[in-house]
C-alpha cells in the first residue's frame, strides 16, 4: 500500500491532503497545574466481573499516580462506595495527599445519578481532605489512559499469568506485583511532585458542610450545553460537541466552564460563569 501511495503521489493522482499529525498534549493537559508538574493526580478505576476457580465473583479497585506512577490494586468481593473510601484512606495515609483524584462516572464514585445536586461519599471524603475530585467525561478516550493501561497490565501480569483458587492467594500475588512495580519506578516516584501529609487525628464526617471544588470534564451537546450535578448548563452555542472543564466552586457559589482543546492545550479560556449554590442537606446513606 505504501508503494502504491508513493506512485500515485509522484504522478499527482492523489486528491486528498496528507493527515497532519500534531504532537500529543502533555500529561494532565486538562488541568494546568498538573500539566506543569506542580501537583500530583491519583487516578482510580474498577475491574469487574472476574471469577476465581470455583466460581467466586470479585472485582479489583485500582489506582495509579499520573506523574509518580505509584500503583495499587485491591481485589475485593464487594466493590462498594464504602470499600472505595476505605482504600482511599489507606493509600493516602501511606503516600500522602495528591492535589487531584480522578474517577469515571460510576455511581460508586460520583454518587446517585437520578438526583440533582447529589454529592457521593467518595467526593465528600476528597473534599474533607482538600483533594479535588475530577470526573472524566463519559465515553471519552484518552483522559483515562493511565489507569486503563495499568488495568490491562495488572490483568496480564497477575490475573492471566496464574490460576487462583482463593482470594487470599490472589491478594498475595497482587501485593507482590504492586511492590515490584513501585520498585521499578523508584526514580520516577522520587522526582514526582510532592504530596501533602495526611492530617493526624482526621475523621470522616459525611454530614460536614461541603467546601472546596469539584471538577467535571464534559463534552457539550449540539446546543453547547453540559450536564453537571443533574443540571443542564448553557456554556456556549459556538462551542458545541467540544470538551470543557466545569469547576464547581462550593465556597464561591459558582460554576466556571473553561474550553479545552488538545490541539492547543495551554489555551483554556473561560466560556461562562454561572451562580450555583448546593443545597444544605444531610447525607443520605449509611455512615
Amino acid at each position: 500500500m505504501a508503494t502504491i501511495n508513493r506512485i500515485l503521489k509522484r504522478h499527482g493522482a492523489q486528491d486528498v491532503s496528507r493527515r497532519q499529525r500534531r504532537p500529543a498534549p502533555p500529561t494532565g493537559w486538562y488541568l494546568p497545574r498538573l500539566a506543569a508538574r506542580e501537583v500530583e493526580l491519583d487516578s482510580f478505576d474498577l475491574i469487574e466481573d472476574l471469577a476465581l476457580r470455583g466460581g467466586q465473583q470479585f472485582g479489583v479497585f485500582t489506582a495509579v499516580a499520573i506523574h509518580g506512577r505509584q500503583v495499587d490494586a485491591w481485589p475485593e468481593v464487594e466493590l462498594t462506595a464504602s470499600t472505595v473510601v476505605r482504600r482511599l484512606i489507606e493509600r493516602w495515609s501511606q503516600l500522602g495527599l495528591p492535589a487531584y483524584a480522578q474517577f469515571d462516572n460510576d455511581t460508586r464514585f460520583q454518587g446517585a445519578h437520578q438526583f440533582v445536586d447529589s454529592v457521593g461519599r467518595v467526593s465528600r471524603l476528597c473534599l474533607s481532605l482538600g483533594v479535588v475530585p475530577v470526573f472524566a467525561p463519559p465515553l471519552e478516550h484518552g483522559l483515562q489512559n493511565a489507569i486503563e493501561g495499568f488495568n490491562a497490565l495488572w490483568q496480564a501480569k497477575v490475573w492471566q499469568r496464574f490460576e487462583f483458587g482463593t482470594l487470599l492467594r490472589l491478594l498475595s500475588h497482587s501485593s507482590r506485583y504492586v511492590h515490584a512495580h513501585r520498585a521499578r519506578h523508584a526514580l520516577r516516584i522520587e522526582h514526582a511532585p510532592p504530596r501533602r501529609p495526611f492530617p493526624g487525628g482526621w475523621r470522616l464526617n459525611l454530614d460536614a458542610p461541603l467546601t472546596g471544588c469539584l471538577i467535571y470534564l464534559r463534552r457539550t451537546d449540539e446546543q453547547g450545553h453540559v450536564h453537571v450535578l443533574g443540571h443542564r448548563i448553557p456554556v456556549d452555542p459556538l462551542w458545541s460537541h467540544r470538551l470543557v472543564r466545569c469547576e464547581v466552586h462550593l465556597d464561591r457559589e459558582s460554576i466556571q466552564c473553561f474550553a479545552l482543546r488538545r490541539r492547543d492545550p495551554t489555551d483554556q479560556p473561560l466560556l461562562t460563569q454561572i451562580p450555583y449554590r448546593i443545597p444544605k442537606r444531610p447525607f443520605k446513606g449509611k455512615p
